[in-house]
């Protein structure tokens, strides 16, 4: 179970900010697994010097007879001309495994130091941007916590009635395919991003509801 939650929360660390989001939006996420609440994840956005900066901290803790069985903590900090990614500096706690990922735009390149050593990115890198419907469009995206950029297929799955903050919302559902996990995202009326489900490796259910 572990390794899958931490795949899935390093998918959603870091994100260009999309055409809807303003100066000084935030979203924040409870996150349950199947119905039990283990943690929260908060993302801000503010425009400095016409670039805009995303902030994320993510805390979770699975616990067995209330002792942590399992803890993840992350934290990550980028900076966005448009859709590009300029810098990123992200650090992340896997229930004890330390990992660090750090970017800078140098021309037409993003140049990473990742776990796995260093690479070099062409182009205007997006990363999984599950807020940004642009993302929905990319044949490849880049893994926060582990600098991997990975090949993925977007498939849509149509409308369907979603309870959002206690309201009924035709949401658009999509499904993320990328190697070995699925993630189905939700989007309400003005494409904001409101909730993610996935599975973990032994069945359990991983939920992002919006508050």
């Amino acid at each position: 179970m572990s390794r899958t939650v931490a795949v899935l929360l390093a998918l959603v660390l870091v994100a260009p900010v999309p055409a809807f989001a303003t100066a000084g939006d935030e979203w924040r996420f409870r996150v349950l697994l199947d119905d039990r609440e283990i943690g929260s994840h908060r993302f801000t956005v503010t425009e400095r010097n016409g670039e805009r900066v995303v902030e994320s901290d993510a805390s979770f803790a699975v616990k067995f007879l209330f002792v942590d069985a399992y803890r993840y903590v992350h934290s990550a900090r980028e900076r966005w001309r448009g859709d590009c990614l300029e810098s990123i500096e992200a650090r992340t706690d896997d229930n004890g495994r330390e990992l660090r990922v750090r970017g800078v735009r140098e021309g037409e390149r993003l140049d990473l130091a990742t776990p796995d050593g260093r690479a070099s990115l062409p182009g205007c890198v997006m990363s999984f941007a599950y807020w940004n419907p642009a993302m929905l469009e990319q044949p490849k995206l880049l893994n926060a916590q582990t600098g991997e950029h990975a090949e993925v297929r977007v498939e849509p799955l149509g409308n369907e009635p979603l309870v959002v903050r206690d309201r009924q919302v035709l949401a658009q559902r999509y499904a993320v395919h990328a190697d070995g996990f699925r993630v189905d995202l939700w989007y309400a009326p003005g494409n904001r991003w409101v909730q993610l489900e996935s599975r973990t490796a032994n069945g359990q259910r991983l939920r992002y509801l919006i508050q």
